[in-house]
């Protein structure tokens, strides 16, 4: 029986939505920005601020090409500026209302593991493979969700939107990670729930695009950039 990592040296893992339960993180932050900065400003914005970001917020679920979904959170501020700004509030008080509801979910109380993620490293480094999250979170707030799951020190690498590299779909993250690890983008793999997540692994020349079903992505989504697709990461745990 064949395993999605035959001939793969590096597994490099995208964050929420693949490793951390991505609904369970940002959905409720979706809802609470809208609702904090409906209240700073007196202005009804659920409706343009979902659809900036790509947030249904009916099914609780972020469109998998929105912002949302693989947006560094400064460009997702940036926009949402643009927001208030389009609507018709003026930009001293669009700055205040967003210096008073912006806030970054807690990445500890909010990190709903999306697979044993201390088993699933360990048993993968067992078989001599290097291990790597490439994320669109800042550092500060992934290497807390790490830290907490019990895996920061099962990595080898770890690089985030706000390391000054271009992040996804660019394949910046992936490639800095294989020159830093001396592993080619062919024995490389990338595991991702997003089609910014698989279309770095494609732009990068990785030897294998893992889709996930685990987050945003449907498999719609994901088909025309995988080249495996599973249900969730708990499905590469070597027998």
């Amino acid at each position: 029986m064949t395993s999605p990592l035959d001939g793969i040296d590096l597994v490099v893992f995208d964050k929420d939505g693949t490793l951390i339960d991505f609904h369970a993180m940002w959905s409720g932050w979706a809802r609470d920005l809208a609702a904090g900065l409906e209240a700073a400003t007196g202005r009804d914005l659920r409706v343009p601020l979902y659809r900036n970001l790509g947030y249904d917020d009916a099914t609780g679920r972020a469109d998998a090409h929105g912002q949302l979904a693989a947006t560094p959170m400064a460009r997702i501020r940036d926009s949402t500026m643009t927001v208030l700004l389009e609507v018709g509030i003026a930009p001293d008080d669009a700055e205040a209302a967003l210096l008073a509801a912006w806030h970054a979910p807690d990445p500890v109380e909010l990190a709903v593991p999306l697979a044993d993620l201390a088993a699933l490293f360990g048993a993968l480094r067992a078989t001599g493979r290097r291990l790597a999250v490439a994320t669109s979170d800042d550092r500060v707030p992934t290497e807390r969700t790490l830290a907490a799951a019990g895996v920061d020190g099962l990595l080898d690498a770890v690089v985030c939107a706000d390391d000054g590299l271009a992040v996804k779909p660019a394949p910046d993250m992936v490639l800095a990670i294989c020159r830093r690890l001396g592993v080619a983008p062919a024995r490389t793999a990338v595991v991702g729930d997003s089609v910014a997540d698989l279309a770095m692994g494609r732009s990068a020349g990785v030897g294998r695009c893992i889709g996930v079903l685990s987050g945003v992505g449907t498999a719609a989504d994901l088909a025309p950039l995988a080249d495996v697709m599973l249900a969730s990461i708990a499905e590469l745990r070597p027998a």
